[in-house]
């Protein structure tokens, strides 16, 4: 009984040291740790404020957004009981990889299942996990807690079998940042933890990590989230929040987090508390500086009427609001690649832009020829890859440009040039 009653007393001090390194900053320690002896924290008026990427975090399986492939795999495991037992999801910053760890360490240990495997969210288990007051999941953040000592303690503590639940599960988030020696300490666990311990590793950098860990863990990829899910997972959170947004405004804000879901909630709440209850999509690009649509149409239409002055005054006009000559050039190239897909309806889908847009779009490309768009692009490219070598960047746009208001012109001669060589054989 003596010796029984040491090793619980052990296993708390042991889980107590491992939470309390694991915690992350400001956050205060989890799995029910008293706090009756801290003093009260004061109120403060942003208390009632949550961010809308903390507020509309997924807490089933089935509300992750764009990663069907790894949710649909990771409860069928759990239907099937084919869990593994670590795991390493892999895959660009804010897509969804701590989320889906902390779902997948919930769902396990719910005692009410439901029939397509989700967590009920009412069992005890779910309640306290909840209230971050679970005393089966741990998380450790490697980047801060990546020596070897660390991982140790880690070790130490995966002895002592679960105090309530079926599993204890580890979630180490940024898993890359160990240090060597912590990777090999860890291996042996890794390889042959017991029955009740599940790992499951999240990293940014999979090439950092060590073959051998990854050669002892189930794979996840994680993509990044496609425009069209991320307009409408914006668009069920203005429906709960009341917000009244336009479809471009949304699209502009999810083509500016490049696939990362939590940067285009973070550009949302930014929007919102700079325009209130109306996103509009002036209000969006003022905001987050970016060019208007309608310069790249109107320097579109200065090539197809070989208008130099327009277009020089245009850029001008871009130049003076602030922009980055190089980004117009970008976005120009974008452009004309948007114009040659829409010039068949089989391929008008690869654009990520609203229907008004795709409509304005395919409009435009009936008035320019396929030659000229490949030939315009082919110039835009020649003169992306040389910007940064020119001594005059400016007058480096300027040139690109110019060339491209005589394409046209350039395309008819060599027409003619053809159309005379077969007269005179």
């Amino acid at each position: 009984m003596r010796v029984d009653c040491i090793l619980l007393v052990q296993s708390k001090a042991v889980q107590a040291a491992f939470v309390t390194r694991s915690a992350p900053h400001g956050v205060p320690p989890r799995m029910g740790h008293s706090q009756s002896h801290e003093m009260p924290l004061l109120r403060s008026p942003m208390e009632g404020y949550t961010v809308s990427a903390r507020k509309y975090r997924p807490a089933t399986f089935d509300t992750v957004v764009g990663q069907a492939h790894i949710t649909d795999t990771l409860r069928n495991a759990i239907l099937s009981n084919h869990l593994g037992h670590s795991f390493l999801f892999c895959g660009p910053r804010g897509v969804g990889k701590t989320t889906c760890a902390r779902i997948l360490a919930k769902t396990i240990n719910c005692t009410a299942r439901t029939a397509e495997g989700e967590a009920c969210g009412k069992c005890e288990s779910c309640t306290s996990f909840g209230s971050q007051q679970s005393l089966s999941i741990f998380e450790l953040d490697a980047a801060s807690n990546n020596s070897v000592d660390d991982i140790r303690r880690l070790v130490d503590q995966v002895r002592f079998p679960p105090q309530a639940g079926k599993y204890k599960t580890y979630i180490i988030d940024e898993v890359h940042m160990l240090s060597a020696a912590a990777f090999n300490a860890f291996l042996k666990t890794l390889e042959e933890p017991p029955s009740y311990a599940i790992f499951i590793l999240a990293t940014t950098e999979k090439h950092k990590i060590l073959p051998t860990i990854i050669s002892r863990c189930q794979v996840f990829d994680f993509r990044r989230i496609l425009v069209k899910d991320m307009v409408g997972h914006l668009k069920k959170i203005c429906a709960n929040e009341g917000v009244d947004a336009e479809d471009d405004a949304l699209f502009v804000i999810s083509e500016k987090a490049n696939g990362a879901l939590r940067d285009a909630l973070s550009i949302f709440d930014r929007i919102v508390s700079f325009t209130g209850s109306k996103v509009g999509y002036a209000d969006v690009i003022e905001n987050l500086s970016i060019l208007d649509y309608d310069y790249y149409f109107k320097a579109v239409e200065a090539f197809l009427k070989t208008d130099m002055q327009s277009i020089l005054l245009l850029f001008d006009e871009i130049l003076e609001k602030g922009f980055d000559a190089h980004d117009f050039l970008i976005g120009l190239a974008g452009h004309f690649r948007n114009l040659l897909v829409s010039k068949d309806p089989r391929t008008i889908s690869l654009m990520d832009v609203t229907e008004t847009s795709q409509k304005r779009y395919a409009d435009q490309s009936k008035e320019a020829s396929q030659s000229f768009i490949l030939s315009g692009m082919n110039i835009l490219n020649r003169f992306d890859v040389d910007y940064k070598m020119a001594k005059n960047q400016r007058l480096h746009v300027e040139l690109a440009l110019m060339k491209l208001c005589h394409v046209n012109e350039a395309i008819q001669l060599a027409v003619d040039n053809e159309g005379l060589k077969k007269k005179v054989s």
